[in-house]
């Protein structure tokens, strides 16, 4: 097979230009003339708006216009769109409108209230500052919890939604029925993404068209909504993506300030720039998480898990965001009952509006979340059962024989040997010389600690996806994606399939995406879905690109049909060392004028989701003296299905187990009871470096996906959906032998010294 073909651990071709400074992201490739956009934000959680005078800074140096809500009149619609889900008795969740700029009142510290355009940053930063804003302060409610007095009219003591799922009677009986019940409460800590590259855009209008650029996670869905919010033909608007350095979910969503830049481009016939500092992102980038859950289950006589009911409140913060509401909902029940045998289930959770900075996708978009649950559930409730909780897993896994399996949820899992990927990891994670390591912390005075995970997540987002292979006048053939790369590696991988399919040779394949005016529909990135339905979409291009030119083939080679056969990127004929390039092809098509020889577009939609999962095992060592928690072992071993390249596989993995040790050990945002950020910098919000991030032993048990044609099951996620409760469950183990009976996260050094001295205490 060819060094560049699929399942080969090829070299990322992007990264010569990204590590050595050749990367175009917004701030590179935005226009030198462009004029700069600084936004005037509320330092007031929740006010009603008495005063906004912006004449003094209008007539400051170098300002060109200033912007309050009501200009947007008549010409721009003052709202963000959003999905809402519906409430357990069938009515619509609350859906209060989201400004774009803030008018009458503001709702969270950050909120946007002005933007002062200006020939430089630093003019319309001073002229911001000339902005007489004035507030009538209002009650501020930042618990994640009903209650308190409401921010929006439309949810009542901020519930803002009441959804459930299952049959709430049937769980009932079946855990008084039970032989055994557990329960266990949980907190979910809310994070801040912190992409490399903060949020940014340009716009630019020509007279008839608007164009803006952004660092994002797809084009379509902005093209969209600003064709509507600005009474735009869909053809006069065009989005593009440059490179982006990081999205995880953070990236995927229409924010504020992109309308605010196409507005001000078009009213000043200008190019508008806007890009986020460190500590404005931070202020005003979707937040991840925020939850409270009670989760508890019911097991038989031979420890079968017969019924689980779980009880949450999601934190939206001030506003429904893109999809805030399915992140507590929808999302989390996709995989709620993980990789078990259980089909009795009752799942409740509400939704509150608190005076903080939205909710949204962070990496893993509600099945972090989920399993989180699940497992810290199973991990508890062996210790409650006095069982080892790799047996009480092995006890309640779906066996191999009953797929495809149905869940409780209606998730159709095709295939799965959660047993077999268990044991590999067992194998390669040591775990039968975890004992001696154990003794040798305690020699040193360290409390060790093992946490297993076992994930599963599901591939989210649509189920289909578009391609195009053109062949250019250059001489290079370019495929066209609708996906978008954040870091992922996508201009490896996607020339992959089409060289390993077509024969094409590898350094001639462009890769190009994020242009609405050159891919007509795609689906962005998120949810574990781009290499999967976009590597699916482009093979099924490559097979009728090269059924296209059967046709000129069989004239060029005279030869029939059943005469001629296609391998690495040439038609032969039989038998024979006679054969022609589909690239030569390509050039005889184009010297002929049989253009449409030279373009092939079409789409793919999977027959169904595929789910990947795998085993995470976490070594901890916490010092009792300080409370320190230390990572020190950790191993992975997944089912991606078909792997198209390793290399790129085990850097997603990696990634993702680093934020997951992130979110477990160090990072919490915390919001004051009066509304304020309190971890607003680098200084107080603390992220993981490489000496908090142990070597990882990554491999891969492989069950081939049924649900596409590849056999993939994405990659993207895994590593911090399954990464959180492996953490946490290996800190609790750790603890448990000091007398600690239960942990959350963050496991920061305060916290764990906390319950260790209060386990001392309670002990004496």
């Amino acid at each position: 097979m060819s060094k560049f073909g699929v399942s080969q651990a090829v070299l990322r071709k992007e990264d010569v230009r990204l590590l050595t400074g050749a990367g175009r992201y917004v701030d590179d490739v935005r226009p030198e003339d462009a004029l700069h956009v600084v936004f005037l934000r509320s330092t007031v959680p929740h006010g009603r708006i008495a005063a906004l005078d912006t004449s003094e800074a209008k007539a400051a140096p170098g300002v060109v216009a200033v912007y309050t809500a009501a200009d947007f009149a008549g010409k721009l619609v003052n709202s963000v769109d959003f999905e809402v889900v519906k409430n357990r008795d069938g009515s619509k969740a609350a859906a209060p409108r989201r400004p774009i700029l803030a008018d009458e009142a503001v709702r969270y510290a950050g909120e946007a209230v002005a933007a002062v355009v200006a020939e430089t940053r630093a003019q319309a930063t001073d002229a911001a500052e000339l902005i007489v804003f004035e507030t009538e302060d209002l009650p501020v409610h930042v618990e994640t919890a009903v209650g308190g007095e409401a921010i929006h009219e439309e949810a009542p003591q901020n519930l803002a939604y009441d959804w459930a799922f299952g049959d709430e009677a049937a769980t009932e009986r079946a855990f008084a029925e039970a032989a055994h019940r557990t329960r266990l409460e949980l907190v979910d800590n809310r994070v801040i993404a912190n992409s490399m590259e903060p949020r940014g855009c340009f716009a630019e209008w020509d007279g008839a068209k608007l164009h803006v650029a952004f660092s994002g996670q797809g084009v379509w869905d902005l093209k969209d909504e600003l064709a509507a919010k600005m009474g735009l033909a869909p053809e006069a608007v065009r989005v593009t993506t440059p490179d982006v350095g990081g999205g995880f979910g953070v990236k995927g969503f229409n924010y504020p300030e992109y309308f605010v830049a196409a507005f001000a481009a078009r009213e000043l016939k200008r190019t508008v720039h806007w890009m986020s500092g460190r500590g404005e992102a931070m202020l005003t980038d979707n937040g991840g998480r925020d939850k409270l859950t009670v989760a508890e289950a019911a097991f038989d006589a031979d420890l079968k898990l017969t019924a689980m009911r779980v009880n949450s409140v999601s934190n939206l913060g001030a506003y429904n965001s893109c999809f805030g509401q399915y992140m507590g909902s929808v999302l989390p029940l996709k995989v709620l009952t993980g990789v078990y045998d259980v089909q009795t289930v009752f799942f409740a959770t509400r939704g509150v509006f608190t005076n903080t900075t939205p909710i949204d996708a962070y990496r893993g978009a509600g099945r972090p979340e989920a399993i989180y649950v699940m497992e810290r559930l199973m991990d508890w409730s062996a210790r409650e059962l006095g069982v080892d909780p790799v047996e009480l897993r092995r006890r309640n896994f779906i066996a191999p024989e009953q797929f495809p399996y149905r869940t409780a949820s209606g998730e159709l899992y095709d295939v799965g040997d959660f047993g077999r990927v268990l044991d590999a990891a067992l194998e390669r994670a040591d775990a039968a010389g975890f004992a001696a390591r154990h003794a040798e912390s305690a020699r040193a005075g360290k409390l060790r600690g093992l946490g297993l995970c076992y994930y599963i997540e599901s591939i989210l987002g649509a189920s289909n996806e578009a391609a195009k292979i053109a062949f250019a006048e250059d001489g290079m053939v370019e495929v066209y994606v609708g996906t978008q790369s954040n870091g992922q590696g996508h201009e490896t991988v996607f020339p992959q399939f089409l060289h390993a399919r077509a024969g094409i040779p590898f350094d001639r394949i462009r890769f190009v995406q994020g242009d609405t005016d050159l891919i007509p529909t795609g689906g962005g990135t998120g949810g574990s879905r781009s290499v999967t339905l976009q590597g699916n979409a482009i093979n099924k291009a490559a097979d009728e690109m090269i059924a296209k030119f059967r046709p000129l083939a069989e004239e060029e080679l005279e030869v029939a049909a059943a005469d001629l056969v296609f391998e690495d990127g040439a038609f032969r004929v039989v038998g024979t060392d006679r054969a022609v390039g589909v690239v030569e092809l390509a050039e005889t098509a184009r010297a002929r004028g049989m253009t449409d020889l030279l373009v092939t577009a079409t789409e793919y939609t999977v027959p169904g989701r595929s789910y990947p999962n795998g085993a995470h095992l976490a070594e901890v060592e916490v010092d009792p003296e300080t409370g320190g928690v230390a990572v020190v072992r950790y191993t992975v071993v997944d089912d991606f299905g078909f792997l198209v390249n390793p290399m790129l596989a085990e850097g997603q993995v990696h990634g993702g187990v680093a934020q997951g040790i992130g979110q477990a050990v160090q990072e919490h945002a915390v919001y004051s009871p009066d509304g304020q950020l309190m971890t607003g910098s680098f200084m107080d919000y603390s992220m993981p470096r490489a000496a908090d991030v142990p070597m990882m032993a990554f491999s891969t048990e492989l069950v081939p996906s049924t649900a596409n044609e590849i056999g993939m099951k994405g990659c993207g996620e895994a590593g911090t959906v399954g990464a959180l409760a492996a953490v946490t469950n290996a800190a609790l183990d750790a603890v448990w032998q000091a007398g600690v009976r239960h942990v959350d996260m963050p496991l920061t050094p305060q916290r764990v010294w906390g319950w260790l001295n209060a386990a001392r205490l309670a002990a004496e």
